[in-house]
């Protein structure tokens, strides 16, 4: 299965960690992309197509928050799916990102496991 994932978080370490699961939950490398806030996300969006996003709250320059605001304005992008993994907690903000288009949210820390399962349940890929 040829799904693309694009991981939007401001921490290098943390986009590594993540690429590093999504591997092992059966992504090929080659289909997995990385933004280092919203608006760099959304400028890779115009050029390649993305099935899910792996989106973090809290960033400079574009938050996810504005990021998926963003995002829902583009008819032809309300096809991507999007998933908050945030160390956000606040109930009314994780809300507000269901309202926005979120499908799930995994809170961070996680368990490495806990995003296999997401990313495999999304994307149906075989591990």
């Amino acid at each position: 299965m040829n799904c693309n994932v694009l991981i939007v978080d401001d921490s290098p370490i943390l986009r590594t960690a993540i690429k590093k699961v999504a591997k092992l939950a059966g992504m090929e490398e080659d289909h997995i992309f990385e933004a280092g806030n919203g608006a760099e996300a959304l400028t890779l969006l115009e050029t390649i197509w993305i099935d899910l996003v792996l989106l973090d709250l809290n960033m400079p320059v574009m938050d996810g928050e504005q990021f998926a605001v963003e995002l829902r304005k583009r008819p032809d992008l309300n096809d991507v799916t999007v998933v908050v993994v945030s160390t956000e907690s606040n109930k009314e903000r994780l809300d507000h990102m269901r309202e926005l288009g979120a499908v799930e949210s995994l809170h961070k820390p996680f368990e490495p496991e806990d995003l296999r399962r997401l990313i495999s349940c999304h994307l149906g890929v075989t591990q």
